[in-house]
């Protein structure tokens, strides 16, 4: 007996169409500016600012202070030599300086309209994605991998910029950055990403929460689906490693310093918060709240009842807290962001700043 196959065709082929249709529909959209600013609390503390609000201004100094404390580069290396465990070199000191500085005059002209902090902050985000070639080692036991991690470091802080320059605008005006410009810097982005952060070993620890954060602000400015969601499975699979489910931070003991442990707290925070910018909240929430979890043993370090006394009450508060005591809103993180606020940007340039400034007392963030 024969049939038409027709129809069967045809209908296999419309169940196909509303099955891709309805995978389309459920994509979540990036938002920009996404990487930890939103254009409606930039807005808002802008106008802070212009109301006179003592407690933003005194936030606010920290950007400026940043700005004025730091030299502008006259020039960019093509190569980035790195070492381990503290070493360093004037490139590996530059860019980590200038991912930084390039964020605070971001955060100047959205809150200004000042020309002049935008033509800066587009000629250092120029500066490097025109520049850049690769990275290098020093001499000595410098661990090959190294390149990996310093590019997850300050990567997130350049996009957090550059999202800002690009999307945002003051009084109905932009901030001026070229498309060939933009290209340039998504080359760059793609460069570090491919050759770097996608390389970083299964340590288990900072190094991957680092990279984790970094994939998935890379996905956001490049609108890259696979790169953001590579972050986000990286980060969910190692989080049981790095905060377990008690809160313990392992690296505190293993590393015996206040420092690497702050690093995975702090990826964590920032990642999760790019995350809800998109409506996800999922980061904040898995496990146990497991970041807020990690933050009440941060709290028992720095009082020393961890068995692992290497944090006391003067250690370094990395920015992370406040972000995240935005959200979760505990008694220790407040403690903990009390201790040093308003806080600017961690003593060794490696995660983005100035979080009193854009997250205390903003909502929806």
């Amino acid at each position: 007996m024969r049939y038409n196959k027709t129809p069967m065709l045809a209908f296999l082929l419309l169940l196909l169409s509303l099955g891709l249709q309805a995978q389309e529909n459920n994509k979540i959209q990036f938002v920009h500016p996404g990487i930890l600013n939103t254009r409606a609390n930039l807005d808002f503390i802008s106008a802070r600012l212009k109301a006179g609000d003592t407690m933003r201004i005194a936030a606010y100094q920290k950007v400026l202070d940043f700005i004025k404390d730091h030299e502008y580069p006259a020039s960019f290396p093509s190569t980035i030599v790195v070492g381990s465990n503290g070493a360093t070199s004037p490139s590996k000191t530059q860019i980590r300086k200038d991912c930084e500085l390039v964020y605070a005059f971001a955060l100047a002209w959205a809150a200004t309209g000042n020309a002049d902090y935008a033509k800066k902050a587009i000629g250092l985000l120029n500066g490097w994605a025109y520049a850049f070639k690769d990275y290098g080692l020093l001499e000595g036991k410098t661990n090959p991998n190294q390149p990996d991690l310093e590019a997850s470091w300050t990567t997130p802080s350049f996009v957090a910029a550059a999202e800002i320059i690009r999307y945002y605008k003051v009084k109905g005006k932009s901030a001026g950055w070229t498309a060939a410009d933009i290209e340039q810097f998504n080359k760059y982005l793609i460069n570090v990403k491919d050759n770097y952060i996608s390389k970083i070993p299964d340590y288990k620890n900072n190094w991957d929460a680092s990279a984790g954060y970094a994939k998935m602000a890379i996905g956001v400015f490049l609108n890259d689906e696979t790169a953001y969601r590579e972050g986000y499975d990286l980060l969910v699979k190692e989080l049981p490693n790095i905060i377990q489910p008690d809160g313990t931070l392992p690296e505190l003991c293993v590393r015996k310093d206040c420092v690497h442990y702050q690093y995975s707290l702090t990826a964590y925070v920032y990642a999760a918060a790019i995350a809800k910018i998109r409506g996800d909240s999922s980061l904040w929430a898995i496990g146990n709240k497991n970041i807020s979890l990690g933050y009440d043993f941060m709290r028992k370090a720095y009082e020393q009842k961890t068995g692992c006394d290497y944090c006391n009450l003067n250690s370094r508060i990395f920015p992370g807290v406040e972000v995240a005591y935005g959200y979760y809103n505990t008694g220790n993180l407040k403690y903990l962001r009390d201790l040093q606020a308003p806080l600017g940007v961690p003593i060794d340039n490696t995660f983005l700043g100035f979080t009193t400034y854009t997250h205390y007392k903003v909502k929806g963030l």
